[in-house]
């Protein structure tokens, strides 16, 4: 008997003394794993709704009211306060009901499913955060130039008036500069939920083979 007769003899032995586990333990065990990282999901989203949240209110004081009053923004931020922590709660609605349902899966199919929805519902709100940012980000700066510009009084106009080069290249920087916060943002957003995506991807993967 060669070394290797020996290697694939001791391997079956090894192979005997490992515990095998059944369909139903393996889909439990994934049904429990899965059921957490969606809770997590969902108890991470609160506490990023009350951390902004927090950030809002002391931020938004008397004195950046008055500014919002002057530049004539103070009814679009507060339509943009109301739109925005609406959608935000719709999005929390949706994470505790694929919480709940994933926690009351019955069947691997189900539970395909239920993650497929959990991980679309999750690359839609990070879509929501970035492109309403972006938007959010775009009004404001047109609002802030556009009143700077018919409220500013200076002896020589030639000299604050830009050629449209000139425009070319602030606009690049803008949008440049703006890429970059996006990117921070997405970044930020990888981070937190993207971790938990994978987990449920390889939870996913593996129930995709137990259906097999």
């Amino acid at each position: 008997m060669d070394g290797l007769d020996l290697l694939k003899k001791d391997w079956k032995k090894r192979e005997g003394n490992i515990p095998q586990l059944s369909y139903d333990e393996i889909y439990k065990m994934l049904l429990k794993r899965s059921s957490s990282i969606v809770k997590w999901i969902f108890v991470i989203s609160i506490l990023e709704f009350l951390f902004w949240a927090l950030i809002t209110i002391f931020w938004a004081d008397h004195e950046y009211w008055a500014e919002m009053e002057r530049i004539h923004l103070k009814e679009f931020t507060v339509v943009t306060y109301v739109i925005n922590y609406g959608i935000t709660f719709f999005f929390i609605y949706c994470f505790y009901k694929n919480y709940r349902r994933i926690s009351s899966t019955d069947s691997v199919a189900k539970l395909i499913k239920n993650i497929l929805r959990t991980r679309k519902t999750v690359k839609y709100y990070i879509g929501y955060i970035l492109i309403s940012t972006a938007l959010i980000t775009l009004i404001y700066t047109y609002f802030f130039m556009n009143y700077h510009a018919t409220n500013t009084v200076v002896e020589d106009v030639e000299k604050y008036s830009f050629t449209p080069l000139q425009w070319l290249m602030f606009a690049g920087i803008m949008l440049g500069g703006l890429a970059v916060f996006l990117g921070i943002i997405w970044l930020f957003y990888r981070v937190i939920y993207g971790i938990l995506l994978r987990r449920l991807n390889k939870n996913y993967k593996e129930l995709e083979r137990l259906e097999v």
